[in-house]
């Protein structure tokens, strides 16, 4: 066996001064990669807050009715197009798009009234509504046809649902100007949140 030209001890030495050295170069190594190579964003890594979540319940004219999550800056358009959009029956004038949408609310899609039904009413003034109006869609056109409403309460009921949001119960109507108790108790059984 031929002879090396240094001891066996001398060896083990210099294997562990490798070793360190390879251990060394490679926390140094790893250390320099990581930053000069920056991880890739995720969404988990974004620290931008996720928008809250509303869910609302979709009936009448549109194509898949149900229960729908959306974002909370959705609006009533929003939840119709995720229904599967409005069917050629729905009557789209009575509804505001534009309305914001609150969290366990009802967007109801009316159908188009028959024409032999759609008759004006006796005075020449607007027909009453057919079934009740829902003050979190109405326009400003079907507050004004309920009774004791006129154009300037219904413009302040829609000013009350723009800064407070959807209604959750007629009785909210009560805080809007103009609609004291004894108004508030004729409307009861023609409006709904």
């Amino acid at each position: 066996m031929p002879q090396l030209p240094f001891s066996r001890r001398q060896a083990v030495v210099l294997a562990a001064v490798l070793l360190l050295q390879l251990v060394a170069g490679a926390k140094l190594f790893g250390r320099s990669g990581a930053a000069a190579v920056p991880a890739p964003l995720t969404p988990t890594a974004v620290s931008a807050p996720a928008p809250a979540a509303v869910v609302v319940d979709v009936v009448g004219a549109v194509r898949r009715p149900g229960l729908y999550r959306l974002t909370d800056a959705a609006r009533i358009a929003d939840a119709i197009t995720r229904a599967g959009g409005a069917t050629a029956q729905a009557d789209l004038e009575q509804v505001n798009l534009a309305a914001p949408i609150a969290d366990g609310e009802q967007v109801v899609v009316p159908r188009r009234a028959a024409a032999a039904g759609s008759a004006p009413a006796a005075g020449g003034g607007p027909a009453a509504p057919a079934g009740p109006v829902h003050l979190s869609t109405a326009t400003l056109e079907q507050l004004d046809a309920l009774p004791g409403v006129g154009p300037v309460t219904a413009q302040k009921i829609l000013d009350y649902r723009a800064q407070h949001g959807a209604f959750h119960s007629v009785d909210e109507l009560d805080a809007i100007p103009g609609i004291g108790p004894a108004r508030l108790d004729q409307l009861r059984d023609l409006v709904a949140p």
